[in-house]
């Protein structure tokens, strides 16, 4: 059962395994190897580009799109946002 999510840019991954990617070329790597990954969003200035990304520890990016399907992640870390901050701060200041 695939199940697709919506991610905020930042968000931080921990997968199962290391990651696997399409292999365009035969003298391509079809592993990644790293399990933990941040959500980027790239291109957004391109109406027909898929934007959705993974960055590795290593720097490394790569479009979902190019990701093996069937992999399994957690999500480690949401990004803070100024307006969180906010709001978590006024719900302290009102207690």
């Amino acid at each position: 059962m695939n199940v697709a999510v919506c991610l905020l840019p930042g968000t931080e991954l921990s997968f199962a395994n290391e990651v696997r990617r399409i292999r365009l070329w035969p003298w391509t790597r079809g592993t990644i190897k790293h399990k933990t990954a941040i959500f980027r969003e790239i291109n957004q200035n391109i109406a027909r580009a898929h934007h959705d990304t993974l960055e590795f520890p290593d720097g490394q990016i790569v479009l979902l799109t190019l990701l093996e399907d069937g992999q399994q992640a957690i999500v480690l870390q949401l990004p803070a946002t100024p307006q969180r901050a906010k709001a978590a701060q006024s719900d302290n200041a009102k207690v």
